[in-house]
């Protein structure tokens, strides 16, 4: 599954703004697709947004991005083998120092050069993001009213590109697309608008005299 920078901030509660800059320096690249000049998109897989959600909470937990930094290339130095350290290991930090392991017995002190601790897990942070995930891409119905009759419309999330497409259950080519919810219903409102209209326009030669 393929994530856009929208369906990132919006899964990780990290800002925008935050994202591109963890992406340019190298705190959390896109490993599906990184930009490539004015106008291009990241592309994020789900591991990438593990790595996004720890690197919040070390934040959160009063570990500056500086020790973050200097914790990864600690871990890219000796774990060349990891393609995104912050979503592979276990971390465990008090505010000072970032501890990280592979297993439940073994913690790298990063910031100290090695000396070994205690552990902590990833799957608190992936349980609840495949559940926020669960709950954000699922498809949700609406009634839309237009020119007195009731639709049954489905908004589905475009987790790569962002916004939402939108299509009428009782006319399915009936389709539309929007940034917002609220954008995709209303250029619904107006395809559905025109088709109604369409359809009570007298057809070539009716109404004609035989």
């Amino acid at each position: 599954m393929i994530f856009g920078r929208k369906a990132v901030v919006d899964l990780t509660g990290v800002s925008g703004r935050q994202v591109d800059y963890w992406a340019t320096t190298g705190v959390v690249r896109p490993s599906v697709k990184s930009a490539a000049g004015k106008g291009s998109r990241r592309e994020y897989s789900f591991q990438d947004l593990v790595a996004l959600k720890m690197a919040k909470r070390l934040k959160d937990e009063g570990i500056s991005l500086q020790k973050i930094r200097k914790a990864l290339a600690f871990l890219r130095k000796h774990f060349p083998d990891l393609k995104q350290p912050l979503a592979e290991l276990r971390f465990l930090t008090d505010g000072e120092t970032v501890y990280v392991g592979r297993d439940r017995e073994k913690i790298c002190d990063t910031l100290n050069q090695g000396q070994f601790v205690f552990s902590l897990a990833l799957g608190e942070i992936i349980e609840g993001l495949q559940g926020e995930l669960k709950q954000f891409a699922a498809p949700k119905e609406e009634n839309l009213r237009v020119a007195g009759q009731t639709f049954t419309v489905v908004l589905t999330p475009d987790l790569e590109a962002g916004g939402f497409t939108i299509q009428c259950r009782e006319i399915p080519g009936a389709i539309s697309e929007g940034a917002t919810e609220q954008e995709a219903l209303d250029t619904l409102t107006e395809v559905l608008a025109e088709h109604l209209d369409q359809m009570q326009e007298p057809k070539a030669g009716e109404g004609q005299a035989g």
